[in-house]
């Protein structure tokens, strides 16, 4: 319901959002994620919408990275990705994919698409919805079938202590908190391959000990980290802006596919 809301009062929130690049001006950019980033958590509809409740941090920095498309599947009635080829998605903590998403998203990738996933295989955001709860963000990441073709698994050690720190990019430091780690899956042919021949189409470079993953499947590029934290909501404003600014680099690699 939330999803056919934000659909329906797109041209509205849209409004006072910074002013995208021309570079990236008419490409799209698609969101499907379980977090509350296009509409935050309440049990009332007119707090959602209402014009004094404060959004989310990020929201402004994806649609100034494109015209912003709110997706709520990955598979039209066609079984096609509803986004333009040029465009990219944005797949943050979303919830898993049905297998008719999975093939609309490999094929689209291929075709071209470009991908920021944000994978977090334990979910250290606060929710005020119980375990169960449908409104609840995933908890655990589940993308195993797509990361398997991009030839990732996501793994996660749960021996390591909580708390938020830094890890380094080329694009800064990312605010991470009980990350996972993604492990490459051999190619068909090579040491340590898995699946049938030909299962796996990435070709994928690990960063940071894992944290991130730049991979090419077809013509298409994915940029992967393993920690959803960078999506938190900080308590202070200097926060705020080392986290904008580490989402504009990430979603710019993401674009340029280097």
């Amino acid at each position: 319901m939330l999803a056919t809301l934000a659909s329906l009062t797109l041209a509205a929130c849209t409004q006072g959002s910074a002013t995208a690049s021309d570079e990236e001006a008419g490409h799209a950019l698609g969101l499907y994620t379980s977090l509350p980033i296009t509409w935050g958590e309440s049990d009332d509809i007119g707090d959602l919408l209402s014009p004094d409740r404060p959004g989310h941090w990020a929201l402004p920095v994806l649609k100034s990275a494109g015209d912003f498309v709110p997706l709520d599947s990955l598979a039209d009635a066609d079984g096609a990705m509803p986004l333009p080829q040029d465009a990219i998605l944005v797949l943050a903590q979303p919830r898993p994919l049905s297998p008719q998403e999975n093939v609309a998203l490999d094929k689209w990738v291929a075709g071209g698409g470009h991908v920021l996933l944000l994978a977090d295989p334990m979910l250290t955001s606060h929710s005020r919805f119980a375990l169960g709860d449908p409104r609840r963000p995933q908890d655990i990441a589940l993308l195993s079938p797509i990361l398997a073709r991009w030839g990732l698994e996501l793994e996660f050690d749960d021996a390591q202590a909580p708390g938020e720190y830094a890890v380094s990019l080329s694009e800064g430091a990312l605010p991470v908190n009980l990350p996972g780690r993604f492990r490459l899956l051999g190619k068909s042919g090579e040491a340590g391959a898995r699946g049938k021949t030909g299962d796996i189409v990435g070709d994928c470079r690990l960063e940071a000990e894992g944290v991130l993953a730049d991979c090419r499947s077809g013509k298409g590029h994915i940029v992967a980290v393993a920690d959803a934290a960078l999506l938190e909501n900080p308590p202070d404003s200097a926060a705020v802006a080392r986290r904008t600014v580490i989402l504009e680099k990430l979603l710019q690699r993401t674009r340029s596919g280097t």
